[in-house]
C-alpha cells in the first residue's frame, strides 16, 4: 500500500516538521502498522531534505521517529511529568481533560477544539501517554503525532508563547520536546533553549535538575554547549544551596567527566553532607554517577556500599547489574558488599534465569572477585542438568571457572564430565577458536577430554586456525598453554596428542627484569647461609619466569643423602595474578604453580604488597625459605 506525505513548506522553515491531512484515528493505526518500515523510511529521508535549509543546520539531523535514547533519568520522577501552574477554573477543567488522553493524537484533538497555553503539560502528557507502550505502538503513535494538523499549531503556540513560561514549563517542555522526537536541530527545539539561557537564573533546584537530565542526552550544537556552560557556573554558585540528593546527582551527571578537580572535590564534600539523607534508589544512583562522571572518591563510596549492603533484599537484576558495572568502571570492590550480593543471589537461586546468573558470573569475573557461594549454588545446577546450557553459555562458565581456578572439591569430576558431555554436542558447530578457546580453559583446569582436544589438533582445524590474521599472539598463547599441559600433566589419553610446533610462535620469552628489591630482601635473608646457592632470572620451558631460584640442602637429611639439595622458585607475581579477597592464584598462575612442582621446584611467593614493608617482607621471606628454623621472636609489628 502507498502512502502520501503532505508537506508544508513554508510552516517547516518555521519549526522542520511535517503535517498531512487528519483522518480517523484507528484507521490511520491500521494503516501505519501495515506499511510503517516504507512510509517511516520515505518520510525521513523528506524530513531530512528539508532540515538541511534550516537555520540551525545539521547533516544527521532527522525526524526521529526511530530514536530510542529518551531522557529517562529516574531523577525525572513520574509524579512530576505535569507540572503545576496556576489554574482558572477553564484550566482545571481543561486538566481533568488532558488526564484522560490516551496517546499524543488525543491531546491534539482536545488542544485543537480547546487552543490552550498550557504547552508545557500539553507535551509532557504526549510523552507520558506512550511512554510505556511497546516500540512498535510508540513508533505508530509518534507517527500519527507528526501527521496531525494540531501539532503544528501547538508547536506555533509553544515557540509564540515561550518568552512568557516559567522556568518548570520551559524544562519539562523541553524535555517533552526531546523525548517525541522533535528534531534538535528545529527551530522550536533551538528556541527553548536558547529562552532557557535567559531565564537561568530563574531556575529554581527543580527546573534546574529537569533542564540538566535534558541536555544529558542532547547532541552538541551551539546553543546545547552554551546552556551547560551557563549551568556549570550557576551550579558552582548554587552549590551549597542544594538542598536535595536527586538534584545533586542530576547536576553531577550534568557537569560530567570535564568538570575541574576542584569542582569534583566541592561536589564530593557536598555528597558527603548529606549521606545520612540518601535512600536506597538515592544510594544506587550516587554510584552510577560516579561511575558516569569518572569521579572516585573512597569515603563516598565506602558509605554507599554500606548502605548497599544492607537493602540487598528484593534488589532486582536490572538494578544488580548496573551496579557491578559502576564498580568496574570505578576500579572499587568492597568485599562486603560483593560477597553479600554473591549470597544474596545464591539464595534466591530460583527467581534467577541461568542466563541471569551467568551474567552475574562473568561480571565477578571482570572485578576480579571470586563469588564462591554462587559458584558452589551454580555447581549443582550444572550438574543437574548440563544440557540446558548454549554454547555461548559452556564458554562463559568455562572461562569463569577456569579464571578462578575455583576449588569444586568433591563435585569436580561430576562437573567437568558433565560441561564435557554437553559440550560434545556443539563440537561440530564450534568455530577453530572457539575449540580453542574450550581446550585452553579446560587445561587450565587440569581437565583433558579426548574429543576436543583431537578436533582441535586435526589439520583442517589448525589451517583454519593459521588463514586467520586477527588475535594471532593469543591463539599463540592459548597454544603454548595447552602444549605445555599435554606435556607436563602428561594425560591419558586414546591417543598420543601434541600442538605442532608452527602454532607455538615464538616462544623465546622476552624476559621481564626481576624484581629488584625482592633480590635485595633475599640477600639479607641469606647472607649468613654460606650452603645456598642463588641463581636470579631463570626462565624454563620456554615460558616460566622465575625471579629467582634458591637450591638449599633438604632438610633433616641423613649421611647417605647428604648431597641432596632443594630447589626452591621464588616469585613475586602482579596484584593482577591473584584474584579479590583472599589473594588467591588466577588460573594461569595457578597452572604456572602446577607446572614447577612438576619440574620439581617447591615454589614460593610474595606479593608485591607484602614487599612494602621491609622488615615484614624479611621475616616472611626466611619463613617460606627455611620453614625448618624457628621464627624470629623480635619481630616488631606495624
Amino acid at each position: 500500500m502507498k502512502r502520501t506525505f503532505h508537506f508544508c513548506i513554508s510552516k517547516w522553515q518555521q519549526y522542520t516538521l511535517v503535517s498531512a491531512s487528519a483522518k480517523t484515528s484507528s484507521l490511520r493505526s491500521q494503516q501505519l502498522l501495515h506499511v510503517h518500515g516504507t512510509a517511516g523510511h520515505i518520510q525521513t529521508r523528506m524530513v531530512a531534505s528539508l532540515i538541511k535549509a534550516e537555520r540551525f543546520h545539521s547533516q544527521g539531523s532527522s525526524l526521529g521517529l526511530e530514536r530510542k535514547e529518551h531522557v529517562s533519568d529516574p531523577l525525572v520522577r513520574a509524579s512530576e511529568l505535569q507540572s503545576p501552574s496556576s489554574q482558572t477554573p477553564d484550566s482545571s477543567l481543561f486538566f481533568e481533560d488532558l488526564k484522560q488522553c490516551g496517546s499524543p493524537s488525543d491531546v491534539l484533538d482536545l488542544t485543537g477544539h480547546n487552543a490552550p497555553r498550557q504547552i508545557s503539560n500539553s507535551l509532557m502528557r504526549m510523552w507520558t501517554s506512550i511512554k510505556k507502550m511497546s516500540d512498535s505502538q510508540r513508533r505508530c503513535e509518534l507517527q500519527l503525532m507528526f501527521e496531525h494538523p494540531a501539532f503544528e499549531t501547538l508547536l506555533q503556540n509553544a515557540m509564540t508563547n515561550v518568552g512568557s513560561e516559567r522556568s518548570e514549563n520551559l524544562a519539562y517542555a523541553l524535555l517533552a520536546l526531546v523525548n517525541l522526537g522533535v528534531p534538535q536541530r528545529s527551530r522550536v527545539v533551538q528556541m527553548f533553549l536558547r529562552t532557557c539561557q535567559e531565564k537561568l537564573n530563574d531556575f529554581d533546584e527543580k527546573s534546574f535538575s529537569i533542564l540538566a537530565a535534558v541536555l544529558e542526552v542532547m547532541e552538541s550544537s551551539p546553543n546545547v554547549d552554551a546552556l551547560k556552560s551557563g549551568m556549570r557556573l550557576v551550579i558552582e554558585a548554587r552549590l551549597p544551596h542544594i538542598k536535595t540528593v536527586w538534584a545533586l546527582q542530576t547536576v553531577m551527571r550534568l557537569l560530567g567527566k570535564d568538570a575541574s578537580l576542584d569542582l569534583k572535590r566541592k561536589l564530593e564534600k557536598k555528597a558527603l553532607s548529606m549521606t545520612d539523607r540518601f535512600s536506597h534508589p538515592n544510594t544506587h544512583c550516587m554510584i552510577s554517577t560516579m561511575a558516569h562522571v569518572d569521579f572516585y572518591s573512597k569515603p563516598l563510596l565506602q558509605i554507599c556500599c554500606k548502605k548497599m549492603t544492607e537493602n540487598l533484599s528484593g534488589m532486582p537484576f536490572n538494578r544488580l547489574l548496573p551496579l557491578l558495572q559502576s564498580l568496574q568502571q570505578l576500579l572499587y570492590r568492597d568485599f562486603t558488599l560483593l560477597t553479600g550480593i554473591s549470597d544474596y543471589i545464591a539464595s534466591t537461586g530460583d527467581i534467577w534465569s541461568q542466563k541471569e546468573v551467568i551474567i552475574f558470573l562473568s561480571k565477578f569475573e571482570s572485578l576480579a572477585f571470586c563469588p564462591t557461594t554462587l559458584m558452589a549454588a551454580f555447581t549443582e545446577k550444572v550438574i543437574t542438568n548440563p544440557d540446558a546450557l548454549k554454547l555461548i553459555d559452556l564458554l562463559c562458565v568455562l572461562k569463569v571457572y577456569s579464571f578462578f581456578n575455583y576449588d569444586l572439591q568433591q563435585n569436580r569430576e561430576l562437573f567437568l564430565q558433565s560441561i564435557s558431555q554437553a559440550l560434545e554436542c556443539y563440537l561440530p558447530k564450534m568455530s577453530a577458536f572457539e575449540l580453542l578457546k574450550t581446550c585452553y580453559y579446560f587445561c587450565l583446569l587440569g581437565h583433558f577430554p579426548p574429543a576436543p582436544l583431537e578436533k582441535l589438533l586435526q589439520d583442517s582445524t589448525l589451517e583454519d586456525l593459521r588463514s586467520q590474521g586477527n588475535q594471532l599472539r593469543k591463539q599463540e598463547n592459548m597454544f603454548q598453554m595447552v602444549h605445555l599441559c599435554l606435556h607436563l600433566d602428561q594425560p591419558v589419553l586414546p591417543q598420543p596428542l601434541s600442538v605442532p610446533p608452527s602454532m607455538l610462535g615464538d616462544v623465546t620469552l622476552s624476559n621481564p627484569p626481576p624484581n629488584q628489591q625482592l633480590l635485595q630482601l633475599l640477600q639479607q635473608v641469606l647472607c649468613d647461609q654460606a650452603d645456598v646457592a642463588v641463581q636470579e632470572k631463570v626462565v624454563v620451558e620456554n615460558l616460566y619466569f622465575i625471579d629467582a631460584v634458591i637450591s638449599k640442602p633438604v632438610a633433616n637429611q641423613s649421611e647417605e643423602t647428604c648431597s641432596q639439595t632443594e630447589r626452591i622458585a621464588v616469585l613475586c607475581p602482579a596484584s593482577s595474578a591473584f584474584y579479590f579477597k583472599p589473594s588467591t592464584p588466577c588460573g594461569p598462575l595457578a597452572v604456572k604453580l602446577r607446572h614447577l612442582k612438576v619440574l620439581g621446584y617447591i615454589p614460593i611467593m610474595i606479593t608485591e604488597m607484602e614487599l612494602k614493608s621491609e622488615e615484614k617482607a624479611v621475616e616472611l621471606l626466611r619463613k617460606r625459605i627455611f620453614p625448618e628454623m624457628p621464627a624470629l621472636s623480635s619481630t616488631t609489628s606495624s
